[in-house]
């Protein structure tokens, strides 16, 4: 993860002086206008003087950037639990499937975020307790994965914490504004919503 972010810093190119335009400039989201100063745009931020190749390079380097700011506290909870955003997904998925569990390959598809190898994920949380292989009777050959109550109380620990990190990060937004969000972003993901994101 930490050699993905750099690899996203890098995107970035050449930083400069921060020149800082006072004037409120304004964008329409769905019909509604969100108005910041210039300084909160992604140019101040990155200190960046010349613009951008092109909107959608500024759209993209926006959505990198919005991610790994909003990551930084959950990855810092998760980590206090011997967790990570990948596996603390998976726990959730596999608790999701209750008793029947899933095979690897089916937890990799229904991963919010892609991982190489879903088989060395498993592998990790299999060391830490928190989930168990089974192969059923009908069909030996099957390997299934079941979450253990060991990662169920986990969860359970972890789910009002989470809860309220979520509310806190993004509590400066109403509902109306999430929403839209949340349908440009489904949006601009949309051509590619059938390519694998996972191994296995």
């Amino acid at each position: 993860m930490h050699q993905d972010r750099q690899e996203s810093r890098s995107l970035l190119g050449a930083e400069s002086k921060l020149h800082v335009d006072t004037e409120s400039v304004g964008t329409r989201v769905g019909g509604v206008e969100i108005r910041a100063s210039a300084a909160s745009s992604l140019r101040a931020e990155l200190r960046k003087h010349g613009p951008f190749e092109s909107a959608a390079q500024e759209a993209f380097l926006n959505v990198v950037r919005t991610a790994s700011i909003l990551e930084l506290p959950i990855e810092r909870l998760l980590r206090d639990h011997g967790l990570s955003s990948a596996t603390f997904n998976a726990l959730r998925i596999l608790r999701g499937a209750g008793e029947t569990g899933r095979v690897c390959h089916e937890i990799g598809t229904h991963l919010v975020a892609g991982v190489p190898d879903v088989t060395r994920l498993i592998d990790r949380l299999e060391k830490q307790g928190l989930v168990e292989r089974k192969r059923r009777d009908s069909d030996r050959r099957l390997v299934r994965v079941m979450i253990t109550q060991t990662g169920l109380n986990l969860l359970v620990k972890l789910d009002e914490p989470m809860r309220a990190e979520h509310l806190k990060q993004l509590s400066h937004m109403s509902d109306h504004e999430l929403a839209e969000l949340s349908k440009l972003l489904a949006r601009a993901r949309e051509p590619y919503i059938n390519l694998p994101l996972s191994g296995d």
